[in-house]
């Protein structure tokens, strides 16, 4: 799942969750997919929300990661080359990939204590809820 920096939603509450899956919402239905795109889980608990970007075969110098405003950006470069040279032929051997993901943070998320870390592949965030949202409760609408 990849979401992207929106002002508003664009589909007002059509769209249930307090993350929007713009890419997604729109590539399904009208471009084809990238094959090198990330995916992406996200899971709320009671002190905010823990975000896992699957990114294999990057090393942690690869990622760039930043928060501005309400919006998270994700992106990480890497390349690889290899040459070989013998007598009679050259056998040269590289890779390439690279991502760009933003995320548009809930206003519940402190956007200044977002903790990033990357490990067995796995570029794990944890997003922490301010405390006047850890406490609140769904108010129960009596229908006459």
């Amino acid at each position: 799942m990849s979401l992207v920096k929106f002002n508003r939603r664009p589909f007002g509450n059509l769209v249930a969750s307090d993350f929007f899956d713009n890419d997604d919402f729109f590539d399904n239905r009208l471009l084809a997919r990238g094959l090198n795109e990330p995916a992406l889980n996200v899971k709320e608990t009671v002190d905010g929300f823990e975000v896992e970007l699957a990114a294999p075969g990057f090393a942690k110098k690869d990622f760039e990661v930043t928060v501005d405003g309400d919006c998270l950006n994700i992106s990480a470069e890497s390349s690889h080359s290899k040459e070989k040279k013998e007598d009679n032929y050259t056998r040269q051997e590289f890779s390439y990939n690279s991502f760009q993901k933003r995320l548009q943070l809930p206003d519940s998320v402190k956007a200044e204590d977002v903790k990033a870390k990357y490990k067995d592949g796995v570029l794990s965030f944890n997003l922490i809820k301010k405390e006047e949202s850890k406490h609140h409760k769904p108010k129960k609408i009596e229908i006459a």
